[in-house]
């Protein structure tokens, strides 16, 4: 992906009523585009919102953990669909895959020119519709991280397709357990700024299409993440998650290794929730701090 000249970057909006008022009330625009970009520059990473997040998942230290890049991007994938033609509604998008890498350190109070291209691939058989949101941040001429998500924009038709294989359950080291509060839906929009209706109350999921309201997939990645961070002691550098089932609001969840090195899988009320693979880094993530001038 090759970056745009720097003055032709719009600063990133912030994840702020007005965002989410243009992508509650953007309307869809028919397309026959291949895809859209756009490129956004972050100033930089808010200090205390790293701390924050650090509290919230159980991360140690002030570091910028690998998950925290979702939410940068995610910001730069919803500044993209608002402000590009895209013939689909942005509320009620339902995350099903997602992959981070971070390239090297990511320094708070380094400029992050964040750039997104959105594909729509073709129809799958059963007319389900998907969008896969690419971003890149470059720090400088370095690309410092990478996040590729795939959300489901229209279901597709049940009839005539073959009921699907329930997933085995995993079978490796238990790795930990955790509860999904009533309320987490709305605490983790408040953290991460992702207001999507489907996550916050009963009323606004059924407005959405769904029965109960369901925690973001982000949510449960990074709970997972922090918890195999802990078991390795090393900061996780790579991930590559499917989300397999929606978890709802008030579910218990336990994580488990898989029996490949890397490997994970977190399941909810006897059913396989989310899966991925993992890489670390061979020693403990640095603090936050300034970058290192140069020699």
């Amino acid at each position: 992906m090759s970056i745009p000249p720097r003055d032709s970057y719009s600063s990133l909006p912030p994840l702020g009523i007005t965002l989410l008022l243009r992508a509650l009330f953007k309307r869809r625009v028919p397309s026959s585009a291949a895809s859209v970009s756009a490129t956004f520059l972050l100033d930089r990473i808010d200090r205390d919102h790293v701390r924050r997040y650090n509290t919230a998942f159980g991360f140690p230290g002030d570091a910028v953990p690998l998950t925290f890049l979702y939410l940068l991007a995610q910001r730069a994938q919803l500044a993209t669909m608002v402000a590009r033609p895209i013939p689909f509604r942005i509320p009620g998008l339902i995350h099903v895959e997602n992959s981070l890498a971070m390239r090297g350190p990511v320094w708070p109070d380094v400029p992050l020119a964040l750039s997104t291209t959105l594909r729509l691939p073709p129809p799958a058989a059963n007319g389900a519709r998907y969008c896969v949101l690419e971003t890149r941040a470059f720090d400088g001429e370095r690309l410092a991280f990478s996040c590729d998500s795939t959300y489901l924009v229209k279901r597709g038709s049940r009839e005539g397709r073959p009921a699907a294989a329930q997933a085995a359950l995993p079978s490796g080291e238990a790795l930990g357990a955790w509860t999904v509060a009533h309320d987490a839906g709305r605490r983790y929009a408040a953290l991460s700024g992702d207001w999507n209706p489907i996550h916050l109350w009963p009323w606004s999921a059924r407005l959405m299409g769904v029965r109960a309201p369901i925690i973001h997939g982000a949510h449960t990645l990074a709970r997972a993440c922090a918890l195999l961070q802990a078991r390795s002691g090393s900061a996780i550098t790579s991930v590559w998650c499917r989300f397999r089932q929606p978890v709802a609001l008030g579910s218990d969840l336990a994580l488990f290794a898989g029996e490949d090195d890397g490997g994970f899988a977190a399941v909810c009320n006897g059913r396989l929730a989310i899966e991925g693979r993992s890489e670390s880094t061979t020693s403990p993530a640095p603090a936050v701090s300034a970058r290192p001038a140069a020699e």
